[in-house]
């Protein structure tokens, strides 16, 4: 029966179960000290040894060593945690060279501890407790007796989620160094069964596209080497049955808390059994481990649901709100904001931005950003990055001036910074060309006219804090909009030695996070959004410093929909920037109406991204309508439950909803992406109403039972028979 304890140990059949009235995990310590993987899944009262591992002669397949026993085999046991080169082979969670240049790894259980709350890990974003009692910590110590390297697994399972987190300490226990070639935050073999797996890959302006696909023999890998989680392959993928929807079935989700270069690899084996391993790249990555040291890996947060994609989404967005983002805003209505960019690129001036404020206070819009071209004597993105002070030829007046003109007219006062880039055209450069990451000797890759800073460097970190700081301490600043516009090339640090390389990478990523932290934690009233490129570091680690982020560069409403659809399945609304943009799109050339740009920018944290003082009065007065609408239900789109209905990867019918957390209000959005003549008339059935309430749609006054719109569902009302129209309804329960 469950009890108020978390992880029980039955020390006879050496099973552990972490357990919380949703799911559980369990694990036993297997013949030799292995440790055996053995259900992750819906809750359980207490297990009796069915999954204990059936005994038979796989030809070929090596046994223990000393040991005659050919029914008992690493190459075939569900395993929790894999060394290398023992007998085993499929992927392995860890690889070190040893001082005899062997890469022989064979971890075995030692001991195990169990820890209330959920341990800190220094330098590394994470999940985290606000209280103790919130979750407890199953620590398991393994070691290999040769080379006396220790590998703590750790196991948080929390009270009130579906989740399980893991990470990995591996500490160096000999006299000697030792190379760590790969170190995985996780790995979890599952037993034999049908399986498919969803992943958000593609590109730059078409981030986090909805991927499925049937594991079948062999290996999978999805992977980012770029030195960044990427616009090209999230750090998330979803592991279903072939049968789930965003309804119903099984579902585990996993995602890397981290911003750097990662690999997701998972492999059916010999007997249709499917491994999964999760961590940082093995690609580039050496860590030199001296004696007496620990590596500490990025965290892997688990969750499970037989509920559908829907419910693994909501489960996922609860914890990443209350359990990862941190500091004033995460709780916080966000604020409606206006940004410069694609108004006036770098052609502006304190005339111009004062035109922009002028027509945009009246309509309610509550932020302006200053982007891309204040500082340095920066006029095209040729220049001046690394040269954090004002350009006094565009704004001689300095950047106080300008602050000062946007809270006059009520509003709070965004800026944009580059900080891990730095032109060649800099007085940063001139001063600090050993700052640059690069190989001497060796030609620099360009990119966008802008090299990357070295951030493994400690003088880097200080001396771009110290610039930025003296703006912040200066100039009454809101908002920083924090970009990364390339990836990282010539890997390699002037600062370290040779055999250290390969740890510039991983410490890079480090890097970043202390000045994130660092400005973070001084400027606690500032709202910090993360950016790269667009949506080229939209990750769980950026969401710990910055609890929303920039998803994407592409404004156009109907690309957007595929976009803020496949971040959903992981990723937070609260967390998703969505503005609305000019028509026709920059990047496509595509005429929408400003309804539905409305409409989809509505569905995240709404701003705008054009120049409204060239809107006509028309165009004017329904900006100020569509402001006034998200105003009173922003609370119920940033921080409700989101659901998905219809998605834009399978029909020209979009449908997404929010209900609030007491199921009292709904917002149902529809989208008609192509309308056909004589179209089929389109039916939506709702999802997340109490069947018991009556709700009455706000603009026909119609009265509908939550379990009548759930099963019976609504055709759409108008009819669109236009191609990229949108429609939005409210419902109220009486």
């Amino acid at each position: 029966m469950f009890n108020n304890r978390l992880i029980d140990f039955d020390d006879g059949q050496k099973i552990f179960h972490l357990h919380n009235g949703d799911i559980s995990y369990i694990i036993s310590v297997e013949q030799g000290g292995l440790l055996s993987h053995l259900y992750f899944g819906r809750y359980v009262s207490d297990y009796h040894g069915g999954r204990k591992y059936p005994r038979m002669d796989r030809g070929h397949s090596g046994n223990l060593p000393g040991s005659k026993d050919r029914t008992f085999s690493k190459d075939t046991l569900l395993q929790e945690y894999t060394g290398n080169n023992t007998g085993d082979y499929r992927n392995p969670a860890c690889i070190f060279e040893n001082t005899d240049g062997s890469r022989t790894v064979d971890m075995r259980y030692v001991d195990f501890e169990i820890v209330d709350g959920n341990p800190d890990l220094i330098g590394l974003p994470h999940s985290y407790v606000v209280n103790d009692d919130e979750a407890e910590t199953l620590v398991i110590y393994m070691a290999d007796a040769t080379t006396l390297m220790t590998t703590k697994l750790f196991y948080t399972i929390y009270r009130n989620f579906p989740i399980v987190t893991r990470h990995v300490e591996v500490q160096n226990d000999s006299d000697n160094n030792i190379m760590i070639d790969k170190i995985a935050s996780m790995q979890m073999d599952l037993p034999k069964q049908e399986l498919d797996v969803i992943s958000l890959p593609d590109s730059y302006a078409r981030e986090r596209q909805v991927q499925r696909q049937r594991i079948r023999r062999g290996t999978l890998q999805f992977e980012s080497r770029r030195d960044s989680s990427s616009h090209q392959m999230n750090p998330f993928i979803a592991l279903t049955e072939p049968k789930t929807d965003e309804f119903s079935g099984a579902a585990i989700g996993l995602m890397l808390v981290y911003s750097g270069n990662h690999q997701f690899n998972i492999e059916r084996d010999q007997s249709n059994q499917t491994r999964i391993t999760i961590g940082i790249s093995d690609y580039g990555f050496e860590w030199q481990l001296a004696s007496g040291e620990s590596f500490i890996t990025p965290e892997v947060i688990m969750s499970y649901t037989d509920n559908g994609l829907n419910k693994m989404s909501n489960t996922l967005h609860k914890l990443l709100r209350n359990r990862v983002a941190r500091g004033k805003y995460m709780h916080q209505q966000r604020p409606i904001l206006i940004n410069n960019w694609e108004a006036t690129y770098f052609d502006f001036n304190a005339d111009k931005i004062q035109n922009i404020l002028d027509s945009a206070a009246p309509l309610g819009i509550e932020m302006f950003v200053l982007d891309d071209g204040w500082f340095g004597h920066r006029n095209d993105d040729k220049s001046s990055l690394g040269d954090w002070f004002v350009n006094k030829n565009k704004l001689p007046k300095g950047l106080k001036d300008i602050s000062n003109r946007v809270h006059q007219k009520g509003m709070s006062f965004g800026l944009w910074f580059e900080p891990e880039c730095i032109s060649e055209d800099s007085n940063l450069f001139k001063m600090h060309p050993e700052y640059v990451l690069g190989v001497p000797g060796r030609p620099r890759t360009v990119s966008r006219d802008q090299y990357v800073l070295d951030f493994s460097r400690q003088d880097v970190i200080d001396n771009i804090y110290q610039q930025m700081s003296k703006i912040l301490d200066n100039v009454p600043i809101d908002y920083i909009k924090w970009d990364f516009n390339r990836n990282l090339t010539e890997v390699f640090s002037e600062a370290l030695s040779v055999e250290k390389q390969g740890e510039v990478s991983h410490k890079y990523v480090l890097g970043v996070y202390q000045l994130m932290n660092r400005l973070t934690q001084d400027y606690p009233n500032i709202l910090f959004e993360g950016c790269s490129g667009g949506g080229g570091r939209f990750d769980a680690g950026i969401l710990y410093y910055m609890p929303q982020s920039w998803p994407s560069d592409n404004n156009d409403p109907i690309e957007r929909l595929k976009i803020q659809y496949g971040t959903s399945l992981a990723y937070p609304i609260s967390s998703i920037t969505s503005h609305v943009g000019a028509s026709p799109d920059e990047l496509l050339g595509r005429f929408t109406s400003l309804y539905t740009r409305g409409a989809v920018a509505s569905s995240g944290t709404l701003g705008y991204e054009l120049d409204v003082s060239k809107l006509s009065d028309q165009e004017k007065d329904e900006i100020e309508e569509q402001i006034n609408f998200y105003k009173a239900h922003r609370q119920l789109v940033q921080y409700g439950h989101f659901y998905r209905l219809e998605s834009p990867f399978e029909s020209e019918h979009v449908s997404w909803m929010f209900v609030s957390q007491d199921a009292k209000q709904a917002l149902l959005f529809n989208f008609t992406v192509l309308a056909e003549v004589q179209s089929d008339f389109h039916l939506t059935k709702l999802c997340g109403l109490n069947p018991e309430f009556q709700y009455r749609e706000e603009k026909t006054g119609e009265i509908f039972g939550g379990d009548e719109l759930m099963n019976i569902g609504l055709y759409d009302e108008p009819i669109q028979n236009r191609d990229f129209s949108a429609t939005i309804r409210f419902f109220q329960a009486k």
